[in-house]
């Protein structure tokens, strides 16, 4: 039997409790019906009695307090809602039990931003760490000594899991069922909750975002002229010129405030421009290719493919209605 503790935050989101707890829940009910025995013990622990959610619209009846719950193999902490830095703060009692659990055995599990405040333990600090797509610069900005997988859809390092954004974590758990039960029963609950067992990214869905909350203006400067420019092929000495900022001495100072290379940008712009005219657009490969500035179809669909996870056409036949109903 694997002792499962899902604590249950202030400012959380009350899927991300009810989820993992239905889940166990259901492979247990799997494993009787067949004969089996429960593999899951599942409690709610919480700081308080009582826990109100979603302005207090909700409310959560935690099992048991901190100081009566029964030693967990797992912990598993739900994803936070709201501003991150004062639902971590909001938390902060439980980081000392996080950490005393960790250290004696117990696994921890983070589901999609659960990883600022497991982040806030520093078990994470050094290891590889998921987390939703929208939230990584803040997750780099408070915690630099982790190493974000920007999407990565579970990862696991030392027993410490976490997971992707928003529904990302339902494949945290089945990866959880797997490794507790097997792949027969991960796979029956995939089929029962219909999750894509094998879904291993969460790129397809990342709107990426400028990077400009730094402040170095000679980098927000070559940011604006690359967003400015889509349709043209931009270097980095061009750049570099644009800005009056030695090659050398940009290109640190771009990584250092926007954790990309200076053509990791640039490419990551014109592929988000590409995904939006792929959404709302009718117009073919090659139109798009040439509004953002690519000449070599094979170059486009290379670099496309591996920021979105998918090919120019296989995302247009998915984000796109119209191409949908043809």
């Amino acid at each position: 039997m694997k002792n499962i503790a899902i604590i249950v935050p202030e400012q959380s989101v009350l899927q991300a409790i009810a989820d993992p707890q239905y889940c166990f829940s259901a492979v247990n009910e799997f494993l009787t019906r067949s004969g089996g025995d429960p593999l899951f013990h599942v409690e709610l622990v919480g700081l308080n009695p009582e826990v109100k959610l979603n302005d207090k619209h909700y409310s959560v009846f935690p099992d048991k307090l901190l100081a009566t719950a029964t030693a967990p193999d797992l912990v598993v902490i739900p994803a936070l809602f709201g501003d991150m830095k004062k639902a971590v703060e909001a938390n902060e009692a439980y980081i000392p039990w996080i950490k005393a659990q960790y250290e004696s055995g117990t696994e921890i599990a983070s589901l999609c931003v659960g990883a600022f405040l497991l982040a806030a333990t520093g078990l994470l600090d050094g290891k590889k760490c998921s987390t939703h797509w929208g939230f990584t610069n803040l997750f780099r900005e408070l915690y630099p000594e982790v190493e974000v997988q920007d999407g990565t859809i579970v990862t696991e390092e030392n027993g410490i899991y976490s997971s992707g954004g928003a529904n990302s974590y339902w494949n945290l758990l089945l990866h959880l069922v797997e490794k507790y039960a097997d792949r027969e029963i991960a796979i029956l609950t995939a089929k029962y909750f219909a999750i894509d067992i094998d879904r291993n990214s969460q790129t397809a869905f990342s709107m990426f975002k400028g990077q400009k909350t730094h402040q170095d203006e000679a980098v927000k400067k070559a940011q604006e002229y690359i967003e400015e420019k889509l349709e043209e092929r931009i270097t980095v000495d061009a750049l570099a010129d644009e800005v009056a900022v030695g090659r050398r001495s940009f290109e640190r100072r771009f990584k250092r405030v926007t954790n990309n290379s200076v053509l990791e940008y640039i490419q990551r712009v014109k592929v988000e421009a590409a995904k939006r005219s792929f959404e709302t657009t009718m117009k073919n490969i090659t139109e798009v290719m040439f509004e953002v500035g690519y000449s070599d179809t094979k170059a486009f669909r290379t670099t496309f493919k591996k920021i979105t996870g998918l090919t120019p056409i296989e995302y247009r036949n998915k984000y796109n209605k119209f191409a949908r109903m043809n």
